[in-house]
């Protein structure tokens, strides 16, 4: 017997020196991540709604339909009038689809954009880990999830729709931007030509260009790069989106013109202004009229006021050194002014929950850090100290913290839903005027980020070296 126990602990060996090596910490981490993606697939079951790929069933009869010899913008889905809308450039993208079947078309797409999602969010979260002190793996792990079971996360998914894939790209250029900022600081000058191309950041620019040949909204950052005058990266953006259209011209010319030529300015073919899931201002406006069209004048009236306001506060944002508030509120007003922007299409509610939480701990950080200001005292290195909280120490930063605990559970609840009206069949007060809040909530919520979204001075700068050292000269001039 004692001989059996001994070989059994001989063969237990290998299994203990390796339990050894495993930080406990690590498997708690992990154990709190798997329970987080858990509760996540849960929230999804309960706030989310049957999804069965039904836009990637579009897209995916389009192609095929293509493929087979087929006018592209001719398909129309059986059982529905819906067809084809994007522009013909993301046609030759979608094209290899064609050979796949229709749900691992849409499984593949899932996977993909989750991996961009937490990409993105690693890139998102790697200057506050980094300041905080926190596990990178670990706060992305949390992070991803929670982000995949909030409403345009999981519309995009259950719907097979590409807007995680358009973020992922545009906020690649936001790290481009932040490594051309930091060129000539972290490099090997010894390093390989395509490594200080990559790091330099001069490629900032491509993902918003490709991202505008996908789907024409995202053009709205060319306009804010133009206007915070980074010609750089808007001559690369407009580069890329010219090149990319002419050259699908080149390969596809007759798809070309029947899109630009009349599919582009066609817009009964994506649904009425009035359908509970747009959630722009043109949809609030349609629900709020009780009427399938928008008052166009109203409209346009506000979505110039909305354009002001958002451009000038991402400008604003970047100018005070927070450029990922700058893009988040750049892509809010982009939500907000378009004619349709669908549940799906909000995914930047993400970063601006990222930007709350941030600056409710950069508050409380300040309040618990820095000096009290002395009257009288001269500022130490030029900058003025703090002044104490108003309110209590304790409660520095609730508010923002308050505001992104309550903007994720509102796109986590998506309380749209329950109140969801179709005209002519049921007016959009049937339900009173609780109904037609909640029915219109995240809209409401889109425009009340453009314009009260805080930004973070200093938390995330992408000026150019050259600016820079022109305002160092300047500064010593004086």
């Amino acid at each position: 017997m004692p001989t059996t126990v001994g070989g059994r602990m001989d063969r237990l060996a290998p299994l203990q020196r390796a339990a050894r090596g495993i930080d406990r910490r690590t498997v708690v981490r992990a154990g709190i991540v798997a329970a987080v993606a858990y509760a996540a697939w849960l929230a999804i079951g309960a706030f989310g709604r049957p999804y069965t790929f039904f836009d990637m069933k579009i897209y995916h009869g389009a192609v095929v339909w293509w493929a087979s010899g087929n006018e592209l913008y001719d398909f129309i889905a059986p059982s529905t009038t819906l067809g084809f809308t994007y522009p013909p450039f993301a046609g030759l993208v979608m094209l290899p689809m064609s050979w796949l079947p229709v749900d691992a078309a849409g499984w593949l797409n899932a996977l993909a954009s989750i991996g961009a999602l937490a990409v993105v969010l690693a890139a998102l979260l790697r200057p506050i880990v980094d300041r905080l002190g926190w596990s990178l793996w670990f706060t992305v792990g949390i992070a991803t999830p929670m982000a995949v079971a909030i409403e345009p996360s999981r519309e995009t998914l259950g719907y097979g729709q590409v807007n995680l894939l358009l973020f992922a790209l545009i906020m690649a250029d936001l790290v481009g931007l932040r490594w051309r900022a930091k060129r000539g600081t972290h490099l090997d000058p010894a390093g390989s030509a395509l490594t200080r191309f990559v790091y330099g950041g001069a490629w900032a620019g491509v993902g918003i260009g490709l991202a505008t040949a996908v789907k024409l909204t995202p053009a709205l950052f060319v306009g804010y790069l133009v206007l915070t005058r980074q010609w750089r990266a808007a001559l690369t953006a407009v580069g890329t989106t010219v090149a990319v259209t002419v050259g699908t011209f080149a390969l596809v010319g007759e798809e070309s013109r029947a899109y630009f030529g009349g599919v582009l300015w066609q817009t009964e073919r994506v649904g009425a202004a009035d359908m509970t899931a747009n959630q722009s201002l043109a949809g609030l406006l349609a629900r709020l009229y009780d009427s399938i069209e928008t008052p166009g004048l109203l409209w346009f009236a506000f979505s110039v006021l909305v354009l002001a306001l958002g451009l000038s506060r991402a400008a604003s944002a970047r100018a005070d050194g927070d450029e990922l508030t700058a893009f988040t509120l750049v892509g809010l007003t982009a939500n907000v002014i378009s004619p349709i922007s669908w549940s799906h299409h909000l995914v930047w509610v993400i970063p601006a929950v990222i930007v709350l939480a941030d600056a409710a701990v950069r508050r409380r950080e300040a309040s618990r850090g820095l000096p009290p200001r002395i009257t009288g005292a001269a500022p130490a290195n030029g900058v003025p100290a703090l002044r104490p909280p108003i309110w209590y120490p304790t409660l520095t930063g609730l508010r923002h913290g308050l505001g992104a605990l309550g903007l994720y559970l509102l796109f986590l609840i998506s309380p749209i839903w329950p109140y969801e009206h179709q005209l002519p069949e049921v007016s959009h007060y049937q339900d009173g005027l609780f109904g037609a809040l909640m029915e219109n909530s995240l809209a409401i919520a889109l425009i009340v980020l453009v314009a009260a979204l805080p930004w973070r001075p200093g938390a995330e700068p992408a000026f150019y070296h050259d600016r820079l050292s022109r305002s160092a000269q300047l500064s010593a001039r004086r």
